[in-house]
């Protein structure tokens, strides 16, 4: 019988991923979607199962029962992309070893990326998949104003926000970390000519610790000079998108306005061309909808 290819499918079950030929183990761990799966992978919590077994049934303590959460041991990704060919797929990995050379450990979740070969379809194969550390914490839009008030509202919806860390401290420590997260994106801007996504809804958490981590590292970009608009496969201008949310990060999560003359914000934040993206970016939203 002929798996169905799980990149056709909307989202993924246990069962669908179990049924992978390249899955091993599959009653040891629970395979369970992650709220941010979206249109370029597929994010599976990889939980145990005597743990999604508590979360279920409860644990009484001191005569109460609760429900505690199962924490994933680690996110399994597994891309949508189709590959023409196994080079184009290592070229895919390579970039992500160049943004990895640049962020990691501190500024990205750590990823160990694979290829597979899927039996589907009557045929074989190669599908990128990752499995990712997961991280707590909570999700941060460059466009918002993330100023202390908002810094100390994701503070307290965190179960244990760098110890006994003071609000001011570890406000000062988050925007620290914000400075040097920024000053090693435009170190691979300017070196290697690529970005990741910076522009996509919870591309980006903030830890307990403090730290600025990238999540999500399968949508990165080549910057290519010139006046023409890059586009993604799905259309979307995510070059130009994730240059603009650097400099928001900049401006509001850092707190140091971005300087206009700096190269990669010349070129990108020019008002003309702004304009020309939010034109795009409409396009593609409406596309969405239809």
């Amino acid at each position: 019988m002929t798996q169905e290819d799980p990149r056709d499918k909307f989202s993924l079950t246990h069962e669908d991923v179990v049924a992978m030929n390249f899955v091993r183990a599959p009653g040891i761990y629970v395979y369970r979607r992650h709220y941010r799966a979206g249109l370029r992978s597929h994010i599976m919590q990889v939980l145990l199962r005597e743990d999604v077994d508590r979360e279920r049934t409860g644990v009484v303590r001191d005569g109460v029962r609760r429900f505690p959460k199962a924490r994933p041991l680690k996110m399994l990704r597994i891309f949508r992309t189709r590959f023409k060919n196994l080079k184009e797929a290592e070229e895919e990995l390579a970039r992500f070893k160049i943004v990895e050379a640049y962020l990691a450990p501190l500024h990205m979740a750590r990823s160990n990326e694979f290829l597979v070969d899927f039996a589907g379809r009557g045929k074989r194969e190669p599908i990128l998949c990752g499995l990712q550390d997961y991280m707590e914490g909570e999700g941060i839009n460059p466009w918002n104003r993330l100023d202390d008030e908002e810094l100390t509202f994701l503070k307290e919806r965190m179960s244990d926000p760098a110890g006994a860390a003071s609000q001011k401290d570890w406000i000062g420590r988050v925007r620290a970390q914000a400075g040097e997260f920024v000053k090693r994106l435009k170190a691979l801007i300017s070196q290697a000519g690529y970005v990741p996504d910076l522009a996509g809804s919870g591309n980006l958490i903030l830890t307990p610790s403090a730290l600025i981590k990238l999540v999500d590292i399968n949508n990165i970009s080549r910057i290519v000079p010139g006046s023409s608009i890059p586009l993604d496969d799905r259309g979307y201008p995510v070059c130009d998108k994730s240059v603009e949310a650097l400099s928001m990060l900049e401006k509001n999560l850092v707190g140091h306005s971005p300087d206009p003359e700096e190269k990669i914000y010349k070129v990108f934040l020019d008002a003309a061309r702004m304009e020309k993206v939010r034109a795009l970016e409409i396009q593609f939203h409406r596309a969405q909808v239809r």
